[in-house]
């Protein structure tokens, strides 16, 4: 921040007829007044002094300047701004201005409001090329304002692959979800399938024990005569006698047909007949 602008050189910066014109004398006493108060360090007195001094003469610019400094340095930057950019349109030589826009740039610096603070230092430097500490906080701030605009691109990107991936992840679940349906409905017509086959299994089962308890009940149903009767001859025991009879007669028809058989064979051999010559 910019010291403040003494008294001393309010005097030597307007010339004695423009501040006869512009600035009363009450105006110069408080101005004077409120560089006395900061070195005594009583930025209070000094900010009212500063400001009456504004009040008084409205062409004032050093004392719009000074005041915007004291209020910078007890932290009222944000109000400090009107006073500084009242004292770059009041002041009347290179300097007063050149200062007024590098303090303004200061308090851009502040908010970081980067790209506002290059085009003040800019405008600084335009009053003053030689100023080695406005070249200085220029190029900080277009650093600055470059670094600001590569992580607003990086959060810019990274903001889009958040919605890609949100997407892809909302994609994915609806696809999943059809699956899942599909599946559902695949599992709940193979098990309608089941139940019908287990249906169409447990229909024949029935259809079958009915037949079997039909046939069970027509069969116990079935009159004595129908059932079937074992009519097997039951085995005999034949006396003694009987059996030497049939032994007998076995033998004897043996007899008969062996005394056949011996008369065949004489009825069918050839003689030899001999030759008498």
């Amino acid at each position: 921040m910019r010291s403040l602008i003494l008294f001393l050189m309010l005097i030597v910066g307007t010339s004695g007829a423009s501040l006869a014109q512009q600035s009363p004398k009450e105006s110069l006493k408080n101005t004077y007044e409120g560089v006395l108060f900061i070195d005594q360090s009583e930025s209070s007195k000094a900010e009212q002094s500063f400001r009456t001094a504004s009040a008084q003469d409205t062409l004032n610019a050093i004392a719009d300047y000074n005041l915007g400094n004291t209020l910078f340095e007890i932290g009222a930057a944000e109000e400090s701004f009107g006073h500084f950019k009242a004292a770059s349109q009041k002041a009347t030589s290179e300097s007063l201005s050149h200062q007024a826009f590098h303090n303004m740039g200061n308090v851009f610096m502040k908010r970081k409001d980067y790209e506002n603070a290059v085009q003040a230092y800019k405008e600084a430097l335009k009053k003053n090329p030689d100023d080695d500490e406005t070249r200085y906080n220029y190029a900080l701030a277009k650093k600055m304002l470059e670094d600001e605009q590569q992580q607003n691109d990086q959060n810019q990107d990274q903001d889009q692959n958040q919605d890609q991936d949100q997407e892809n992840q909302d994609q994915d679940q609806q696809n999943e979800g059809g699956d899942s349906e599909e599946k559902g409905d695949q599992d709940e017509s193979d098990s309608e399938q089941d139940q019908s086959d287990k249906g169409g299994d447990d229909q024949q089962e029935k259809e079958e024990q009915k037949k079997g308890d039909g046939d069970q009940k027509q069969e116990q149903g079935r009159k004595p005569e129908d059932q079937p009767q074992n009519n097997s001859p039951q085995p005999q025991e034949l006396s003694k006698e009987q059996i030497e009879a049939l032994l007998q007669a076995l033998q004897n028809e043996e007899n008969k047909v062996q005394e056949k058989m011996n008369a065949q064979k004489v009825q069918g051999r050839k003689l030899k007949v001999e030759k008498d010559w």
